[in-house]
């Protein structure tokens, strides 16, 4: 790995809306309230690009001009999340002279090929090319910004986009809609067509569109929330000994899995799992190498359960219609779980997948049925070394921003606050295969490649 990384800020700026863009206040809705709990999401785009100086004096400036475009359809991007104290309900709020904060910085040429590569990085180098999100706090009320960005220049090879953004502005489904819009709107500027953005249908803002079941659960979780004992947000981990690699799996080492579990269940006479998608086949090869880098085995481990926890979306899953354009979340928590010691047991594999394929196929049936418990059980979960959670989704398409220079060399998304996180996203060089990004440390990372490599190998 690359010894080490200089990363100097050689501009900050402040990029808001045009000066014709409304205000606006949104309420958060019952499926808001839950990312509260956590800290920003972030994001690190990687792009080649070798002529330093034209991405200086030209790109630079298009970033700038197309992100104030297409924040006018995205104001709350650049307003801040108001949490004021109990009982007043915490909102999104954009007025006039807010900003999204931008950051531009420059780096060593030679760590732009390790960073963006699959192998092992320092989660420290990565976390140094995303921005903070700064959160004043008053004697009522805490306001955090929405988003940030920085652009990292490194000499001569490339450059890389780094995002802040809280979840409880935005899901990653509308999220992807605003990015692949400042992208468009970049490359149409470069490309002298358009000055503005061309969007095909503007962010739906309507709150209403999102019926609370019964009128309880939104208090409820609000209720949750204010009589917490913690931090507001996630505990943060010591990054210093964690590093983040990307492991890839093809679409024929998905069949293969599939086909092992399918076999798997044939030999013991038992009914194979009720789903076998390619979400589930990954997931369940994942959650298998991490309970086994954890240095235990079926005859060691206590008989207590671990758990795994992902979130689903929720348009196609509600009982009622939310347009596509809703600007907001609209996503749900699941979480199910297993004996340790099955889990770890020569037929783990099949284990895994009947928890997560009937977690699944329980939301497709009531999406809302535990949400009560949502908090509670996240929270539970974040606690604990043994437990699993996934972010990000294969299902959106990422590798398509396509700012004016061409897809993506690489995506990562940084999660090291949340125990032990993976993220799934969808391969950019192989058709139907997946990314996993995971961020261990150097120790168990170590385990965790061997696990992994071992299983693929058994698999052919």
């Amino acid at each position: 790995m690359a010894s080490s990384i200089k990363i100097n800020i050689v501009d900050e700026c402040h990029i808001s809306p045009p000066p014709n863009t409304p205000p606006i206040s949104l309420p958060l809705t019952f499926l808001d309230i839950p990312w509260l709990l956590f800290s920003p999401n972030q994001s690190i785009f990687f792009y080649n690009f070798s002529n330093y100086t034209s991405l200086t004096k030209n790109i630079i400036p298009f970033l700038k001009h197309s992100l104030a475009s297409t924040l006018q359809h995205f104001a709350p991007f650049s307003g801040n999340i108001s949490t004021p104290l109990r009982p007043v309900k915490p909102q999104i709020v954009y007025s006039h002279g807010d900003y999204v904060s931008m950051s531009v910085a420059e780096s060593d040429g030679d760590a732009f090929r390790q960073l963006s590569s699959n192998c092992q990085k320092d989660v420290s180098k990565l976390l140094s090319l995303v921005p903070d999100l700064e959160s004043p706090v008053s004697k009522n009320r805490t306001v955090v910004p929405s988003l940030a960005v920085q652009i990292t220049v490194f000499r001569d090879t490339g450059m890389s986009i780094g995002l802040s953004f809280q979840h409880v502005v935005a899901d990653e489904r509308t999220f992807n809609i605003f990015m692949k819009t400042w992208a468009s709107t970049c490359k149409s500027l470069q490309e002298k067509k358009f000055a503005v953005p061309v969007i095909s249908s503007p962010p739906c803002f309507d709150r209403n569109v999102m019926i609370d079941p019964n009128g309880e659960l939104e208090t409820t979780l609000l209720n949750q929330w204010w009589n917490r004992t913690i931090s507001q947000k996630g505990q943060m981990y010591d990054s210093s000994d964690m590093v983040q690699s990307t492991f890839m799996l093809s679409i024929d080492d998905l069949q293969r899995i599939k086909t092992m579990i399918i076999a798997q269940c044939k030999e013991m006479n038992q009914p194979q799992p009720i789903l076998l998608s390619a979400y589930v086949l990954a997931c369940s090869l994942v959650w298998i190498c991490l309970m086994k880098c954890q240095g235990n085995t079926s005859a060691n481990v206590s008989e207590k359960p671990a758990y795994f926890g992902f979130i689903a979306g929720g348009i196609t899953r509600l009982d009622f219609t939310v347009p596509g354009t809703y600007f907001g979340n609209c996503v749900a928590f699941g979480r199910t779980g297993a004996m340790e010691s099955d889990l770890l047991s020569e037929n783990g594999l099949v284990v895994a997948a009947k928890a997560i394929g009937k977690k699944i196929k329980d939301l497709d049936q009531e999406v809302l049925r535990d949400a009560k418990r949502w908090i509670s059980e996240w929270e539970e979960m974040s606690e604990s070394n043994v437990n699993v959670i996934v972010v990000g989704s294969p299902k959106v398409d990422l590798y398509d921003m396509d700012f004016g220079w061409g897809r993506p060399e690489k995506i990562e998304k940084i999660s090291v606050d949340r125990g032990t996180a993976i993220c799934l996203t969808e391969s950019r060089d192989l058709k139907g295969g997946m990314e996993v990004g995971i961020a261990l440390s150097k120790a168990n990372m170590s385990k965790f490649s061997s696990l992994f490599e071992v299983l693929k190998v058994q698999l052919h």
